[in-house]
């Protein structure tokens, strides 16, 4: 890949037209019934399958590396001391996990009301769910929460699962069991709000069958945070603030993965949330590095690949970090060529849309 140039450093950059109704607001009736738009990094060529035949594209002796966070519902509805209404979105869900019943925990959030709650004022939630305002920036605010019983329980019942904001769930939107679907089939550790999207389309007959052709399985957690909703809001790249999520990487994994790189296997990540965990974990030594802390590694064209070959990912927004990291493993050009061709076959972009192979 040639040396990034200024273009690359421009927002503008990553810019691409898209019409809105590509935008998928519910998934394929079948997981694996999406379709794969497979691009080949080195010379550009593409082909386009059903994501059903992506165990063709694997081969035996493959490491799959999938990203094993569970979407939890913190979606919250309640009222403020006035009695109007108020929505608060837990931004880390970290504090409500390591709560006991009856113990207090602070978590930041996301709020929405008609006016912005003050610090010291109390919301009122379903199931006993009390909060109050210990700080408010802009729409962030800090918020206590108590509750008499389990916290965990009690948002498993009241609280709604987030989804992204170009998923309406209006009137005029199709029927979905998001709880179901907006989760991959091999979620396990709670924390994330938002869902590691490649991996929706997976069925567990699907990762049978590659697990059968002789590719390794393995799971990392990286608890995917509102940020990554987060637009890029300055016009030179190099200046945009990445956010930071929590990931683990257990030894056993560490050392399934850099076996894989010593013996010249492939490494396929599945999602850019493995590929930032992949490589945020083996920036200093070239190997990964078993753990866990907070991931805020931004990959833009110009980056060195230590561990990830190849990428199952879904499409991405316009100017976002995301189709930037993509540009990195697979060129900018190659990317945005690729995607116009997606949008002429007209395939479904986004969170419920359909996937690539970048290998």
């Amino acid at each position: 890949m040639t040396e990034p140039t200024q273009d690359f450093y421009s927002l503008a950059s990553y810019d691409y037209e898209l019409p809105e109704e590509l935008i998928a607001q519910a998934p394929a009736e079948k997981r694996d019934a999406s379709r794969l738009l497979r691009l080949d990094k080195n010379t550009g060529q593409t082909a386009h399958l059903q994501f059903a035949q992506a165990a063709d594209l694997l081969q035996p002796g493959d490491l799959m590396v999938v990203n094993d966070t569970k979407v939890t519902p913190v979606r919250l509805f309640g009222k403020k001391e006035t009695g109007g209404k108020v929505e608060a979105l837990i931004i880390d869900y970290r504090p409500v996990a390591q709560a006991g019943p009856g113990e207090p925990f602070a978590c930041e959030c996301l709020v929405k009301a008609s006016k912005r709650p003050k610090p010291g004022s109390r919301l009122f939630f379903d199931k006993g769910l009390k909060a109050k305002v210990l700080t408010a920036e802009d729409r962030i605010c800090l918020l206590e929460f108590t509750c008499s019983t389990d916290p965990d329980a009690v948002l498993d019942e009241i609280a709604a699962i987030p989804l992204p904001p170009y998923i309406r769930r209006d009137g005029d939107a199709p029927p979905c069991n998001d709880r179901e679907r907006y989760q991959t089939t091999y979620a396990r550790h709670k924390g994330a709000v938002a869902a590691p999207t490649a991996g929706l389309h997976f069925t567990p007959e699907l990762l049978d069958s590659i697990k059968a052709k002789g590719v390794e399985f393995v799971r990392i957690t990286l608890h995917v945070g509102y940020g990554t909703f987060m637009p890029v809001r300055v016009d030179d790249v190099r200046k945009h603030k990445m956010h930071s999520e929590f990931y683990e990487i257990s030894p056993d994994a560490a050392l399934a993965i850099n076996q894989a790189k010593d013996q010249g296997r492939r490494v396929v990540a599945v999602g850019t949330t493995s590929v930032r965990t992949l490589e945020y974990s083996s920036r200093e030594e070239g190997r990964v590095v078993a753990g866990s802390g907070m991931c805020d590694l931004f990959i833009m064209p110009g980056f060195r690949f230590n561990i990830v070959d190849a990428l199952i990912t879904n499409f991405h927004l316009p100017q976002s970090t995301l189709l930037m990291l993509v540009s990195a493993l697979a060129g900018r050009e190659s990317i945005l060529a690729a995607y116009k061709q997606a949008v002429e076959n007209k395939y479904r972009f986004f969170s419920y849309g359909d996937a690539m192979f970048i290998e």
